[in-house]
């Protein structure tokens, strides 16, 4: 037989394989001409010469799941309802033939099995996996504001048990191949390479032969066992039940509908079987495919996507191959940033520092990085120490002639940042970038010290490097092109999601961190209490609020960036004069036990209340939850427009990007350019204009929000 989007093939014995291999796409995903030809070819699988039935790939990946942009179109509850009951009728055909009609299935699963991908899975009588580091099964429609909609939150916990099938809905991670096997969800891991053949043996033997027990049944341990008695008892179930939502609770702070409609769609089909399960899983994605949360999220993910393929450059240059990878700075950043370039990336790195002291301390954090890893990905102790034999360090200049990219990592101060450039310019090569990690000192004026100002860029890592998700990278009007697009890829085989913005005091994230922390200490400053200030800007959907940031990131620290930035940009950017009782006070924040909050052991306590006697303040007065939010939300937003006005940004969706991925603006609300669209611009404007007629010219509104008023253009939509 012949189709468009899939290989068929019949055995003499019976056996067909049907691989899939989307025509106009490098990744299998579940669209609408590949969804109305599976009927074609599952109408073929039902006739009497098909014994058994293998599903496979043809490509690199099994399934990817449901091509998102087929319910984007979908104005009503009832046009998406339509949509997904078509897939669950040929899903439920396909389950058929080994349920009803005694033809085994088996799923043949490589690489990516997600979402729908998995659900397809789910439809067969077993499912073999290979034993490779790309295969993983999951089912992450939460991560796009929606649930699984073809059988997903029926048939998996009806494999693997509700405890396990509520972790992987709700929460949303995928699993490993040999994990996968422990939960009952495979049967098989076999290596890649055979994977194709022992599925099709199983599915020959397994003509004829009573089917059987799968998933978390067939694993009669003491454990399955307590854990399907459980299960089995309706008070047990409401403890299971309890539990997913008080932990669901607790990690989304309640702002994201569609866990809470997982719970709902899983314990409907526990307690009043799959039918009910079924519909409710079909109305809840009906429902949630046409929220703002959705819409936020699934905006997040298009835009990620799109930087996957974005250069970071408007002309044809193109990046130049990294083998050696210098980092100066063996700190928790260098560290960091050697562990990436290698795990990762897969480079050669030196590290250097200033004795061997510190050359231990980066190699050290390499290692504790590497072997973390090697943990959760199941690597050899073989791998590991190839991994670790490409990172060496230095306390000299020995060894670093060859080196493709030298990435700086050491203390914001402009004067050593210049003498480092001179010296590594003395024993590189003469197309050898120098890239700065600095977060707030122009590019611009670093490179005032190089006698190549086109080979230097800025490389903005977060931290801890090996955990936070963004790159920026930094260009002057000088950085030559190449070097821009090099840093880019650079930072992609790193792991990272990269943006590109152009140089100017604090760039782009570390610039919206200015004004943001600025406001929570005017809030201080006018009555409000620490504890009231963040915990607002949680409820907002921040993951910690503004001033347990500053004792994160360090209290002198944060003093050392408001100073560059309030020369850079003025009385806009200058807070209040009381924050210098803090370092007077000798305060730094979580790293010397002593900030807005106590800490015991490292541990953070309560909050500290003699921090208003430090910063000369008197009794706490009520200050609303809604003015602290408001007045947090809209500097921050204000100032990301402002970045786009000035060019700063080369998108709003780069500002979206930088946000949520740099810091952690709350991603169901999509960045702060989607966020005003949300909201209209005209109502941004109106609002902080109350807020500049009452606080000053802090919250001026920048005109490309004016002018958007005006007009009723979008930011992103």
């Amino acid at each position: 037989m012949t189709y468009t989007n899939f290989r068929f093939e019949l055995s003499d014995e019976g056996v067909a394989t049907v691989l899939i291999d989307r025509v106009d796409a490098s990744m299998n995903t579940l669209g609408i001409d590949l969804i109305a030809e599976l009927a074609e070819v599952v109408e073929r699988l039902e006739q009497d010469d098909v014994k058994a039935v293998v599903i496979g790939s043809a490509k690199r990946d099994f399934l990817a799941g449901a091509d998102i942009r087929m319910f984007s179109g979908a104005v009503t509850a009832d046009t998406a309802i339509k949509g997904l009951q078509a897939i669950h009728a040929i899903f439920d055909r396909i389950e058929a033939l080994h349920l009803d009609a005694g033809k085994p299935v088996v799923a043949a699963i490589h690489g990516v099995c997600l979402g729908g991908g998995l659900e397809l899975a789910l439809t067969a009588s077993s499912r073999i996996c290979s034993a490779s580091p790309r295969t993983q099964l999951g089912q992450p429609e939460v991560q796009l504001g929606l649930i699984p909609a073809a059988g997903g939150t029926q048939r998996l916990p009806a494999l693997i048990g509700l405890a396990a099938g509520l972790e992987m809905i709700v929460g949303g991670k995928p699993v490993r191949s040999y994990k996968a096997k422990k939960l009952g969800l495979v049967d098989e891991v076999t290596p890649p390479e055979v994977l194709l053949e022992v599925a099709q043996k199983r599915a020959l033997a397994a003509i004829g032969a009573e089917a059987p027990e799968r998933g978390i049944a067939s694993k009669l341990s003491s454990d399955n066992l307590q854990r399907l008695a459980l299960e089995k008892n309706p008070a047990g179930r409401r403890l299971l039940f309890k539990k997913a939502y008080d932990v669901m609770m607790k990690q989304s702070g309640g702002h994201y509908p569609a866990p809470k409609r997982a719970i709902e769609a899983i314990r409907i089909g526990a307690e009043k079987g799959r039918a009910a399960g079924v519909a409710a899983e079909i109305r809840f994605f009906a429902e949630l495919v046409l929220t703002p949360e959705t819409a936020a999220l699934q905006s997040i993910f298009f835009a990620t996507q799109e930087l996957k393929s974005d250069k970071g450059i408007d002309s044809d240059a193109e990046p130049r191959e990294i083998s050696n990878v210098a980092v100066l700075g063996g700190g928790l950043m260098g560290g960091g940033i050697a562990a990436v370039s290698t795990l990762k990336a897969g480079k050669t790195v030196r590290i250097k520092e200033i004795d061997d002291a510190g050359v231990a301390r980066g190699l050290a954090y390499v290692n504790k990085v590497v072997t973390r890893q090697a943990k959760r990905r199941r690597m050899s102790s073989f791998e590991v120490d190839q991994i670790l034999n490409r990172v060496t360090g230095s306390s000299t200049w020995a060894g670093f002639a060859q080196t493709d990219i030298i990435i700086e990592a050491v203390f914001e101060d402009l004067d050593l940042k210049h003498s480092i450039i001179k010296e590594v310019e003395k024993v590189v090569g003469e197309n050898t970038i120098f890239a700065s990690n600095t977060s707030t000192l122009p590019i611009t004026a670093i490179a005032e010290a190089s006698g190549r100002p086109e080979l230097v860029v800025g490389m903005h890592y977060f931290s801890p490097v090996e955990k936070m998700p963004l790159l920026e990278v930094i260009t002057t009007d000088a950085t030559a092109d190449w070097v821009t697009a090099t840093a880019v890829k650079l930072g992609k085989e790193q792991g990272k999601t990269v943006i590109v913005v152009n140089d100017g005091t604090g760039f782009y994230t570390s610039r919206l961190l200015g004004p943001y922390l600025n406001e929570a200490a005017y809030l201080l400053e006018e009555g409000a209490s620490v504890e009231a200030i963040d915990e607002a800007v949680a409820d907002w959907g921040f993951p910690i609020g503004p001033l347990l940031l500053t004792d994160e990131v360090g209290i002198d620290v944060g003093a050392h960036v408001a100073t560059i930035l309030h020369a850079a940009f003025g009385d806009r950017m200058r807070g209040p004069d009381m924050m210098a009782g803090l370092i007077k006070d000798g305060r730094k924040g979580r790293k010397n036990g002593r900030g807005f909050y106590l800490y015991t052991d490292g541990k953070r306590g309560d909050v500290d209340e003699t921090v208003y006697d430090a910063l000369g303040l008197g009794p706490r007065v009520r200050v609303s939850e809604e003015e602290i939010q408001e007045r947090m939300s809209l500097v921050f937003i204000n100032e990301a427009t402002l970045c786009l006005q000035e060019g700063i940004l080369r998108s709003a969706r780069d500002g979206d990007i930088g946000a949520v991925f740099g810091l952690g603006y709350p991603p169901f609300r999509g960045g702060p350019f989607f966020t005003v669209d949300q909201m209209g611009a005209d109502v941004v404007v109106a609002k902080l204009e109350a807020l500049e007629a009452r606080f000053g010219e802090r919250f001026a509104p920048a005109q490309i929000l004016k002018d958007h008023a005006e007009t009723g253009k979008s930011f992103r939509k």
